[in-house]
């Protein structure tokens, strides 16, 4: 799933290929993909893109004088550019793609879903509070004023696991799986460990965590072109998605544990004291 450095890039991918240029046409392709109706989609043709902006994992197009363009690209989609479109009206029901959107220089792109779980959303709206995704997003991680007592307020109280908040869209902005391992693995703490019940201490080195493991994310995948950007966020992970490589940090073993729809990685020796955290999947399997 794209996160908020991927987003963050492809926001700044499309200020630079869209501002100031006409959409001529917003094709829907699979109809699920739309999740509004008034205004419809059509609204946005004929107008100027004035702005690209990203919220949390959203990203949503300005148009001039009309409505916003949203898009959450879910765990499966993609926003792919082409330079020039294809030429033809693409076939409802062949292939991934959802959406279609051409300027008036003949280039534009392409909105695709792989897999069966169709769950990429495009929304269009006077104003993107409207979304219901965005409406709820907590702050923004990278924004200036997220420093620690920030991130202190928003962690007491909470009776959950630092990996469960770290995702919690309504918590923090923009962080997702990957990003929650690789920035618990940075901070030295256990996917398991009580939000609430961090120190001083603790919550400044998972801070600095936080800003530092985003940040960087962000500085490798700027100025990459949309296609590139997945490819990338592999590259610069440590132990999200490596179970069984080693630690780049002390060379022990990166465990996994996995859950019903989605699995964390980590490294005993930097976050959990060399103890393997348990494997409930793993552990019913062998009862």
């Amino acid at each position: 799933m794209p996160e908020l450095p991927e987003v963050e890039a492809l926001k700044d991918f499309l200020t630079e290929h869209l501002t100031g240029h006409e959409i001529v046409r917003a094709l829907p392709v699979a109809i699920s993909v739309l999740k509004t109706y008034d205004p419809p989609l059509t609204a946005v043709e004929g107008r100027e893109v004035t702005a690209v902006r990203r919220y949390g994992k959203f990203f949503a197009l300005a148009t001039d004088g009309g409505p916003h363009l949203v898009t959450h690209l879910a765990r499966a989609g993609w926003l792919h550019w082409r330079d020039p479109l294809p030429s033809g009206v693409p076939r409802p029901g062949k292939g991934p793609l959802a959406l279609r959107v051409a300027l008036e220089t003949g280039a534009g792109f392409d909105l695709t879903e792989a897999g069966t779980q169709k769950r990429l959303a495009v929304y269009v709206v006077a104003d993107p509070a409207e979304v219901p995704g965005i409406a709820r997003l907590g702050p923004d991680p990278l924004a200036d004023d997220f420093d620690e007592a920030r991130l202190a307020e928003l962690l007491s109280g909470e009776r959950r696991r630092l990996k469960g908040a770290l995702r919690d869209q309504s918590l923090i902005a923009g962080v997702g799986n990957a990003y929650s391992d690789e920035i618990l693995h940075a901070a030295r703490m256990s996917p398991f460990k009580l939000a609430s019940s961090l120190t001083p201490e603790e919550t400044a080195r998972l801070h600095e965590a936080l800003r530092t493991t985003l940040t960087d994310a962000v500085e490798r995948s700027r100025g990459l072109a949309a296609g590139r950007l997945k490819a990338e966020k592999k590259t610069g992970l440590r132990v999200h998605g490596r179970t069984g490589e080693p630690c780049p940090v002390c060379g022990d073993t990166v465990r996994e544990v996995s859950f019903s729809d989605s699995s964390l990685q980590y490294c005993p020796t930097c976050q959990t004291g060399g103890k393997p955290l348990a494997d409930r999947r793993l552990s019913r399997l062998l009862k």
